[in-house]
């Protein structure tokens, strides 16, 4: 079994089989070029060993990182709070699924960045099951939100004359409440209550735990439960849901075109402004969905998989998907910059100061007629 972090008890089990004088030589002299997380060694995790070139380079990458993650989210957030225009039921969950990325580069980004460069856990074991807690909770939140959001494309698209009557702002709120509810009672739960290891203690304990590392842990049971919660069933339910919108809008665009001229004309008129604007907000979506999935299936596959595979997956590579996984929060701004254009506009308004003039936030950022 390979396993995540060692400490120098497990280290000196595993090497007791090289009884000869040269082996324990070769080993003391490996372990004098180690540095450990604790002062107590025999007990502490291993920490990295890499340059510190590679450790300013590695700060230097994450930082930009977290610096573009929260930035980008807080335009989005403040764009849809100050501007009237942009008060939809849509635009009140892209705010809120914002906030989430928000706090996930505010709150969970710059400890994990820590602890992915030292391998160590400089913050207390206490604050390792908060931020491992936020940290799933928040990922879990960006999926339940999206989830939620093709839903709404699903009624404004589909059935757009009953849409402002199914999906009221009361009807928004608890699809905000649940997203951020569910989530955390299913984190905090699990972590607080240590049923991410039950079933597999003997293992953990005694070859993954160490002090002062922060490395999460799951047992099959636990892994599968956090792969099928977190992510497959809502996003399953995402994919399925975004599919049906493209088959009913691509019949509803034949329906328009084998109509009578007249009664196309009119439907066309009728129908042209909001059609536009809502087969434009699901392709953005839509996009938003997939950058999504690319940035967080990796690290769930891993996660279910690890262990089935005792535990085998590089704690690098671990840590390699999980910053993978957190590009999403830093790519939606940048998906949202590039197709909407209230949201340049909305940016534009907000760099020039603007935002501080009187009545900016009945601003205009797109014509209604248009």
């Amino acid at each position: 079994m390979k396993i995540k972090e060692r400490t120098l008890t497990q280290l000196w089990i595993s090497k007791k089989d090289s009884s000869t004088h040269k082996g324990r030589i070769k080993w003391w002299i490996a372990l004098k070029n180690m540095s450990f997380c604790h002062n107590i060694i025999n007990i502490s995790c291993v920490k990295s060993s890499w340059s510190n070139d590679v450790r300013a380079s590695l700060y230097s990458l994450m930082m930009i990182i977290i610096l573009t993650t929260l930035v980008g989210n807080l335009i989005v957030i403040i764009s849809i709070s100050h501007f009237k225009q942009l008060h939809t039921p849509t635009n009140w969950l892209i705010q809120s699924m914002a906030t989430v990325d928000f706090l996930l580069g505010c709150l969970v980004m710059p400890y994990s960045m820590v602890r992915s460069v030292e391998r160590c856990w400089y913050f207390g074991e206490v604050f390792c099951k908060i931020h491992t807690s936020t940290d799933i909770m928040l990922s879990s939140a960006s999926i339940f939100h999206l989830s939620f959001i093709s839903i709404d494309r699903y009624f404004a698209v589909c059935d757009p004359l009953r849409y402002k009557a199914k999906i009221s702002i009361l009807v928004i709120f608890v699809m905000i409440f649940i997203s951020w509810s569910v989530p955390a009672l299913f984190a905090f739960g699990m972590i607080f209550m240590e049923l991410n290891i039950k079933g597999a203690e003997q293992i953990y304990y005694k070859h993954t735990h160490c002090v002062g590392g922060c490395s999460v842990f799951f047992s099959k049971t636990s892994g599968i439960l956090a792969f099928m919660t977190s992510f497959y069933i809502p996003g399953s339910i995402m994919l399925c849901v975004y599919c049906r919108i493209y088959f009913i809008a691509k019949g509803q665009a034949r329906s328009i075109n084998d109509s009578n001229p007249k009664l196309q004309i009119g439907l066309e008129e009728k129908n042209r402004i909001s059609q536009s604007k809502d087969r434009k907000a699901t392709k953005t979506l839509g996009i938003v969905v997939g950058v999504f999935l690319i940035c967080w299936c990796p690290f769930f596959v891993c996660t279910v998989m690890d262990p089935f595979l005792d535990y085998t997956i590089p704690p690098t590579l671990n840590d390699t998907l999980i910053w993978f996984g957190y590009l999403n929060s830093t790519f939606n701004p940048m998906v949202y910059a590039f197709f909407y254009p209230w949201f340049r506009r909305a940016l534009k308004i907000i760099l020039f100061g603007k935002i501080f003039q009187k009545d900016s936030s009945r601003s205009k950022l797109f014509l209604e007629s248009s």
